[in-house]
């Protein structure tokens, strides 16, 4: 019922409310049964063909099933000498209306070859097996898809270059920023970049405003870098945490620990307690 609402909306130019759609539908199938119905959903088929033919608000809907009422219970027998032939006709002029051709062929052109393949796999197993397995492979490979470009956005990449205000760090003081969500399929390999720090670095300061959101395995591999950092007696600074990223390392006991990790809301404050920190160490 939703993909028929999904399928109308970008016919028509409308929004469905899902929450009504779902209530009433809902209501429907549990009244039906005491009076000897059957069970109904949402048809693309006949939703499309309503659309096509002008309708634009529930009373066609009304008048779909009152079509449909009177079909089963007056012209029943008329309607039983149609040949298949011609309902089969009938079947096939409503799926060309619904294939938007033109549509089809400019996605094909103009989209990435990734999405072209999940377009291709969905509109096969459409015509050889049926449109419930379609979508849910279709779901199943663009969540993989997201999955893979999310991956691809998420970095961890060195600081060279810093607003005339703020000035560079000093010796010893080296800035990271991680770009993007760390979640399972990005965070081991972005974070592996942390590897690299030289035996000569005091402090690192990881700038984190760019993390929307971190998941468990993020988490563990956040929690990863910060030992090997303190294990080479590195000051680590976490810079602009937002919300999300910040309650999961409450969460997980990542606080402040005076002299291996601390918490900075911004970079100027981050490189004015790695002075600090370098200052108490040299004297």
């Amino acid at each position: 019922s939703l993909l028929s609402a999904v399928v109308a909306d970008g016919m028509a130019r409308t929004r469905h409310d899902p929450d009504s759609e779902l209530i009433a539908l809902g209501i429907g199938n549990v009244v039906t049964p005491f009076f000897g119905g059957i069970p109904a959903t949402g048809a693309i088929a006949r939703t499309a063909t309503n659309v096509r033919t002008g309708a634009r608000s529930p009373i066609a809907s009304m008048i779909h099933a009152l079509t449909i009422l009177a079909s089963v219970i007056v012209l029943a027998p008329i309607i039983g000498r149609l040949p298949m032939a011609a309902l089969a006709g009938l079947l096939l002029l409503v799926a060309w209306n619904m294939s938007e051709v033109k549509h089809f062929l400019h996605t094909v052109r103009v989209a990435p070859k990734s999405d072209v393949a999940v377009l291709l796999i969905c509109y096969g197993l459409t015509v050889l097996f049926d449109m419930v397995l379609a979508v849910g492979v279709g779901v199943v490979l663009a969540a993989m898809l997201f999955m893979r470009r999310m991956a691809e956005v998420t970095q961890v990449r060195l600081v060279d270059e810093f607003p005339e205000q703020i000035g560079a760090p000093p010796k010893g003081v080296l800035v990271y920023t991680i770009s993007g969500p760390l979640f399972f399929g990005a965070a081991q390999r972005a974070m592996g970049a942390l590897d690299t720090v030289d035996h000569d670095t005091r402090v690192v300061i990881i700038r984190m405003d760019r993390v929307p959101v971190i998941d468990a395995t993020g988490l563990v591999a956040l929690e990863s870098a910060l030992r090997s950092l303190r294990e080479r007696s590195c000051f680590t600074i976490l810079e602009g945490l937002n919300p999300q990223p910040s309650l999961a390392l409450k969460k997980a006991k990542i606080e402040t620990q005076p002299g291996i990790l601390a918490f900075a809301p911004d970079l100027e404050h981050a490189l004015s307690t790695a002075q600090s920190h370098l200052v108490q160490k040299s004297a």
